[in-house]
């Protein structure tokens, strides 16, 4: 009943379906009898006239979007991948060039140098000083990368090598060039179809080169040595990768890495290198697909013979992105799937809007209708029509007004019981709290009345006592033992004594002098005062009290007796030492304030009986059981309360909370 009162959202409770306060909505019924089965419910929605006017168009357009975009994309997908490899086979061809004219230019140093005065006769004597300071000017002046001289023996007189690094020529002397065949050639007078000129991918101790060697000969042409002119395959490799835009590849005959634009690794090296059976030759091109580990990119590569001066001397590939491919054939799909979704919602739209304009009204009143089933009763059908339709909506909007007329009073009237409930228990609250106080005040009075009665006839004969004692010890022929049991009586008098006094100041109860001061001060007092019983039990005590000065209205004495009380309770709870927190905290209309330690603990069951006279969880012979029956009646004459928190093993917390003037009265545990 509680949700149908509340508000005008909930759903209709059980009790007031069927009696005319909300029709049922018949496609809501769970009656499998009357609502046939899953597909018969299906085919019903299917006939409605909304879905006879969108269906046909829907069907229609997406048909026409699927099939289109198929088409288009797999016609921008072919000329894409055409575009593709021709670009390739394009960088194939700038590449081939680009070596080609490096090799020409290899020719022309050649030439230059070969018939330069001096260099044969340096030859001749074998003067690598003498070479190096002829054909420096000309390697300095033409960027030749490398210059190598050679004898007739096939050994190196001199050669120069440009270091990329450090971008200073570095001087060898000495290795044995014989066994390369551009070398061997023209020390054999074995000239080529082209001229006794020779180039080559060289292979050397500083690395690999495209070497071009020419025969250098006497005034009497007579072979006297060779030279070699020679670009470092890494700087040739860039040079040809900013031309043709792609990445550079270059094997050897047997298919093995020379150099690269990619990363140098192992790793890489086995990616690029061809199987002897994939090597082309002539006319013929390899494929190739891999992946480069770092960027994650792949690559698709063609591979073709390097032919210089006629002759294979190698196999160049050229790389190129792959995912080109991908990305532009998702992006051509994406920006077609774009243009036939928005004419599919277009065409969705247009058979939307012509939905509405014939079953609108229909529509809005069954949705209105199945919103008011289901408790919203501020519903209105917003028709102004002057036919059946505006008449049925009229009668509809006067049913809704006043249901919700009857459900707000009703919502009221519920509001109106939750409150008095509230105040009630509230009342309640108080009440049990009022029984407790007058309980424990009870046991107080019952006390106090039975100890005035007592206290003088008592404390007298005890006085008597301890004197006849003292007097009998003065005896001087008494014996040990006596003298021991007469110390014992006296003792046990003066803690009697102590007793019958704790009694008479419990019992007395005096109405507390309430003066306006500085709480702080009389805690900092009571902490003085167990100064000397807190560093004989090992107890550390510290205080978290305001910066500001807490002026109250309370009686200074009493209250010190009260912390002075836990502050002693604390430190005999701690029998190895420990630390005792007193922390001060404004709250509403007065302060809050807490003694904490961690010793032993009240069990849970002591804990209803901890303020009740004569009850204590010491040992026998410490105390009385009336330090927190005192304690209660001050805090309870100061208007305040006081509560206990506590857990064996881990230690127990005292809340005193007092007011800020007597007019304030502080409920236990408020």
């Amino acid at each position: 009943m509680r949700s149908a009162i509340l508000g005008t959202n909930q759903a209709v409770p059980e009790h007031e379906r069927g009696k005319g306060i909300a029709p049922k909505d018949p496609e809501r019924n769970t009656d499998p009898q009357k609502t046939g089965t899953f597909f018969h419910t299906l085919l019903k929605r299917l006939s409605s006239l909304k879905a006879k006017l969108i269906i046909p168009y829907l069907i229609l357009t997406l048909l026409t979007a699927m099939v289109g975009t198929f088409v288009v994309t797999r016609l921008v997908a072919s000329s894409v991948r055409e575009r593709f490899y021709n670009q390739m086979y394009e960088a194939s061809r700038v590449a081939a060039d680009g070596i080609v004219r490096i090799e020409d230019e290899h020719l022309i140093n050649l030439r230059l140098m070969a018939f330069t005065e001096g260099v044969a006769e340096a030859f001749s004597n074998q003067d690598a000083d003498g070479l190096q300071e002829i054909l420096w000017p000309l390697l300095l002046n033409n960027e030749i990368e490398a210059l190598s001289t050679i004898n007739l023996d096939g050994r190196e007189i001199l050669t120069l090598a440009l270091d990329q690094a450090t971008n200073r020529y570095n001087v060898f002397k000495g290795t044995d060039f014989s066994d390369f065949e551009i070398v061997s050639n023209v020390l054999n007078n074995e000239p080529d179809e082209l001229g006794d000129k020779f180039a080559g991918l060289v292979k050397t101790q500083f690395g690999p080169y495209l070497y071009t060697s020419a025969p250098v000969r006497d005034e009497m042409h007579n072979l006297v040595g060779v030279i070699m002119v020679g670009t470092q395959l890494e700087s040739l490799l860039e040079q040809l990768k900013s031309q043709s835009l792609a990445d550079i590849i270059l094997l050897d005959t047997s298919g093995k890495l020379l150099a690269s634009t990619f990363v140098n690794d192992l790793e890489m090296h086995e990616k690029l290198e061809l199987e002897a059976g994939s090597i082309p030759s002539g006319d013929e091109v390899y494929n190739s697909n891999f992946k480069v580990d770092e960027t994650d990119r792949s690559y698709q590569a063609i591979y073709s013979p390097v032919v210089i001066r006629q002759m294979d001397m190698g196999v160049m590939g050229i790389a190129l992105p792959s995912n080109y491919i991908v990305y532009t054939e998702a992006t051509s799909r994406n920006t077609f799937s774009v243009i036939f979704s928005i004419a599919t919602l277009s065409v969705i739209v247009l058979g939307y809007i012509l939905s509405q304009s014939i079953a609108r009204p229909i529509l809005k009143l069954r949705s209105v209708t199945t919103a008011v089933a289901q408790g919203d009763l501020n519903q209105t059908s917003g028709f102004k029509r002057s036919d059946e339709i505006g008449d049925l909506a009229s009668v509809f909007d006067l049913m809704t007004y006043r249901l919700r007329h009857r459900t707000a009073q009703a919502a009221r009237l519920y509001q109106e019981t939750l409150l008095r409930n509230e105040d009630l228990a509230r009342a309640n609250s108080r009440l049990q709290e009022a029984q407790q106080q007058l309980i424990q005040s009870g046991k107080l009075a019952a006390v106090g009345e039975l100890t005035a009665g007592i206290v003088h006839d008592v404390k007298n004969p005890l006085a008597v006592i301890k004197g006849l004692a003292e007097e009998l010890q003065e005896e001087p022929d008494l014996s040990p033992e006596v003298a021991k049991q007469l110390g014992a009586i006296r003792e046990s008098a003066t803690r009697a004594t102590q007793i019958v006094s704790d009694l008479l100041k419990f019992a007395r109860q005096s109405t507390p002098e309430m003066r306006r001061q500085n709480i702080n001060e009389t805690i900092r007092a009571a902490v003085r005062l167990t100064d000397y019983l807190a560093r004989k039990g090992r107890v550390e005590v510290s205080m978290e009290l305001l910066p500001d000065p807490l002026m109250m209205m309370y009686d200074a004495i009493q209250i010190e007796q009260v912390l002075v009380n836990l502050i002693q309770n604390a430190i005999q709870a701690m029998t190895n030492g420990g630390k005792i927190h007193i922390v001060v905290t404004r709250i509403t209309n007065g302060i809050s304030l807490q003694v904490k330690d961690n010793g032993i603990g009240i069990s849970e069951k002591n804990l209803p009986r901890i303020f009740d006279p004569f009850f204590t969880t010491k040992s026998e012979g410490e105390g009385t059981g009336l330090g927190l029956s005192v304690s209660y009646g001050i805090i309870t004459r100061h208007r305040g309360s006081i509560d206990v928190a506590s857990k064996v093993g881990v230690g127990t917390v005292f809340t005193v909370r007092l007011p800020n003037e007597p007019s304030v009265t502080f409920e236990r545990g408020v």
